[in-house]
């Protein structure tokens, strides 16, 4: 079977970044055709990332939750764990979420296409899938196709025992004893899903703290809580060679310091972070390079060099963040439909859905202080929070930086229980170029952890009444 076709918008990738893409061009009276490799819709982040972690999270929350109101007077039996049930509520979310985006499409009418995209030209593409051949011609053409999971170089990649995050979602079976390669937001998501299920975990890490990048101070209560709960956390470790057989898998470590040491393991999950996905679209035909690290360069329009041709998303660079390539999909859409629309967000949050959370928006600490740019702190405890001793949960925190002569907030960091639903308030108070003044004089419900973020602006101003503050 052979067809032709034409659009005027294409889009390869039905991810996040790809379907924002998609419908805000139709939105716009493009006709529109959404190209995606798997039957369902959503990408990587609905079905096999984002979604699928996040509610595993919420069952790992609750029990530790439960075992935490012991402090409280209030004793649970441990949890029964029916695997079957699990997967069927998790793989039922996910379907939810994907059928709304199939109804979403066929509102919009959005062409849909199940296949493989290769470019021929910069105006055309040959799709293929399982029964077909076909050719498409474009005006204009949106890539996001996403990223996946890099792996480590001769480690193997087909051997059951040995997976990536993608395996550690299926949830097959709860590993007596799991090790997690990679001290990052995945490795420690998955790993503290598999811990509160029953496993018992250990994490190695080649550089010498949990979260690289993340702030030290607000990386601090959730690495003392993994190590109360985690079997092991090896720190400036590297895994040298890796035997698995069919009951167990030999692991061999080597420090920094040149201690070398071997451990067997039910499992092995390697996080080593994600790569962007371009293979195999022949963007050489369409006159497309690429960076030395496989991204696609864009401008602020996500425009490619050959300006038809738009990327998004993960294949376009750091951070590799779902919300982030749905606004660059929304714009390479208006950019298309000649809106006046660019790509220049004053930040972008980041948050580790562990428990405690870690969400931070702005340049950190860390980059600041190697950078030399000046900046001031607020900081408030949530030790002084009502709301946070209500909950049993006084190891977070809420800090903001201002910048030290106009007093305007430049970043936030929190971490706690909801830091990811927190930092929004952040994100909006940054945009709009808010000061301490702004955010102390902003009436905040009590009690809350929201209230925290005022709390913060009013230690910086010095106008706090919740804690004395010595002059």
């Amino acid at each position: 079977m052979s067809d032709n076709l034409h659009a005027e918008v294409v889009v390869i990738g039905a991810g996040p970044g790809g379907y924002a893409a998609a419908f805000r061009a139709a939105d716009l009276g493009k006709q529109v055709i959404l190209i995606d490799k798997d039957e369902a819709l959503g990408g990587v982040c609905l079905n096999r990332g984002c979604i699928p972690s996040k509610a595993l999270l919420h069952l790992a929350k609750v029990i530790g939750d439960a075992k935490a109101l012991e402090h409280s007077g209030v004793t649970f039996g441990d949890p029964e764990l029916d695997l079957d049930k699990i997967r069927n509520w998790k793989e039922s979310v996910v379907t939810k979420l994907s059928n709304g985006i199939t109804q979403l499409a066929k509102a919009r009418n959005v062409q849909v296409i199940q296949g493989l995209a290769t470019f021929d030209s910069p105006t055309q593409l040959s799709i293929t899938s399982e029964n077909s051949q076909q050719t498409l011609t474009f005006e204009n053409c949106i890539i996001g196709t996403g990223s996946v999971a890099a792996g480590i170089p001769g480690f193997p990649t087909d051997h059951p025992r040995i997976i990536n995050s993608t395996g550690a979602l299926k949830l097959q079976n709860i590993p007596k004893r799991l090790l997690v390669i990679g001290g990052g937001y995945i490795g420690l998501e998955m790993g503290s899903v598999y811990n509160a299920l029953g496993s018992q975990v250990t994490v190695v890490e080649f550089m010498p703290f949990l979260l690289p990048g993340a702030d030290e101070d607000l990386v601090k209560p959730l690495a003392s809580k993994l190590k109360k709960s985690f079997e092991n956390i090896y720190l400036s470790t590297k895994v040298s060679k890796v035997e698995p057989t069919d009951n167990e898998v030999t692991v061999h470590f080597e420090g920094t310091d040149g201690k070398e040491f071997s451990e067997t393991f039910d499992t092995v999950l390697v996080s080593v972070g994600r790569k962007p996905n371009t293979s195999n679209l022949g963007l050489e035909n369409a006159g497309i390079s690429l960076t030395e690290r496989g991204f696609i360069p864009v401008n602020e329009k996500r425009q490619t060099e050959i300006s038809n041709i738009y990327a998004i998303g993960d294949i376009t660079g750091d951070p590799m963040l779902a919300h982030k390539a749905t606004h660059e999909g929304k714009v390479a859409a208006e950019v298309i439909a000649e809106l006046p629309s660019a790509f220049e967000p004053a930040v972008i949050p980041a948050v580790i859905f562990t428990d405690p959370e870690i969400a931070w928006a702005g340049p950190t600490e860390m980059e600041l202080k190697e950078k030399n740019i000046p900046y001031e702190k607020g900081e408030f405890p949530w030790a002084a929070s009502g709301k946070a001793l209500a909950l049993h949960r006084i190891e977070g925190k809420t800090k903001l930086l201002f910048d030290p002569e106009t007093k305007k907030i430049i970043s936030a960091g929190i971490v706690g229980p909801n830091a990811g639903d927190l930092i929004g308030e952040a994100v909006l108070a940054i945009e709009m170029g808010a000061d301490a003044e702004d955010i102390g004089l902003s009436i905040h419900p009590h009690p809350t952890l929201t209230e925290t973020v005022a709390n913060a602006a009013e230690m910086f101003s010095g106008t706090i009444t919740d804690l004395y503050i010595p002059k």
